[in-house]
């Protein structure tokens, strides 16, 4: 019986060392080992006065591309901060180590650009930044999505005109944020997970 107890207990350590090992491996392995940006055009904080049309991060190696899709790799266009919509399609381009996406922007005010990409070890990395919109004079403004665009399925129907800010322009400031937050929330719960599952493992101990 004993012998049992220490064979179920070896097993149960192993369990705990895979589940760390993994955990580990997906949220603090060494830098050199994620991809990273090293650029963005716009750029950070930057004051854009014409229509840029292109938004690319530049990280610093190749991003992962495996089935040809680009999936997991994802950038939004949201603003300005105090009436924020969604802008362009939901699409995105890879080209190595850039991913590129295309919208026109709408009221002037603080826009974020947020993305996340795969990096070349497998796991996905976030981030955002910010710019300024003070378009010049001439510079057409697009209307906006309410809601994130997902790839193939907005069409120039779907988007309602950008409008003057108002009482409600908190509430949906708030709902952008939240659905950005769930959006690039989902790797930091898979480390979550891990640490619930070996907390649960390590408390319990074999019966003499």
């Amino acid at each position: 019986m004993r012998r049992n107890h220490v064979r179920d207990w070896s097993l149960r350590a192993l369990g705990v060392a895979a589940v760390v090992a993994a955990a580990l491996g997906f949220s603090a392995a060494p830098a050199s080992a994620h991809n990273y940006p090293v650029g963005y055009a716009p750029a950070e904080n930057s004051v854009v006065t014409e229509q840029p049309g292109h938004f690319t991060l530049t990280t610093n190696d190749t991003l992962l591309n495996l089935d040809g899709t680009g999936t997991g790799n994802a950038m939004r266009i949201s603003g300005p901060t105090d009436a924020p919509l969604y802008y362009g399609d939901g699409c995105v381009t890879l080209f190595g180590a850039k991913l590129e996406t295309t919208a026109q922007l709408g009221q002037p005010g603080e826009y974020t650009v947020t993305w996340q990409v795969v990096s070349t070890d497998g796991h996905p990395v976030s981030g955002s930044y910010t710019f300024t919109w003070q378009p010049a004079a001439g510079q057409v403004l697009a209307p906006g999505l309410a809601a994130a665009p997902t790839c193939g399925t907005t069409t120039p129907t779907d988007t309602p005109a950008a409008s003057a800010p108002s009482a409600s322009s908190g509430a949906a400031q708030g709902a952008v944020a939240s659905t950005d937050l769930l959006w690039i929330g989902g790797a930091a719960a898979a480390v979550i997970l891990a640490v619930a599952a070996t907390l649960l493992l390590t408390r319990r101990r074999p019966t003499p």
